[in-house]
């Protein structure tokens, strides 16, 4: 997909700012490590305080994890100072995780000047265990 805009600044910025903001993307630790035009990956380590009784990660972990790549991977391709709102996002959990790290790889399929629809995988030890779609709608910047 094609994008008027890309601002490789912003992608910079937002490349190591996962857990700048604090919040739960901290808590959890994500980080990006890379995000292009329409494009972003994130990773999160399994950790033991997740895990439920049963020993496996908590599926409110891997769907904070999907509404957290949902947004980030459109603020490189929308105008400065926009920002973004999820609206809804459709998650299956295919399979448990219970160690590693999961990969989540998030792509921009529908972008128009107030919405957009991405796409996230997310891998665990190279299987994939969580499935999602999500819509975003884009606010534009006042003045």
């Amino acid at each position: 997909m094609e994008f008027e805009e890309f601002s490789e600044k912003t992608a910079e910025q937002m490349l190591g700012a996962a857990t700048a903001a604090g919040g739960l993307s901290s808590y959890l630790n994500f980080r990006h490590t890379d995000l292009t035009a329409g494009r972003l990956v994130a990773e999160m380590d399994v950790r033991d305080d997740l895990l439920t009784p049963f020993g496996n990660l908590h599926g409110g972990c891997l769907s904070a994890m999907v509404d957290h790549c949902l947004g980030v991977v459109f603020y490189p391709v929308i105008p400065h100072r926009a920002w973004v709102a999820t609206t809804e996002f459709k998650l299956n959990l295919l399979r448990p995780v219970s160690s590693g790290v999961c990969v989540a790889v998030s792509e921009i399929i529908s972008l128009s000047r107030r919405s957009g629809v991405a796409r996230i995988d997310i891998s665990n030890d190279g299987k994939t265990v969580c499935a999602a779609q999500g819509t975003v709608t884009i606010v534009a910047p006042k003045g």
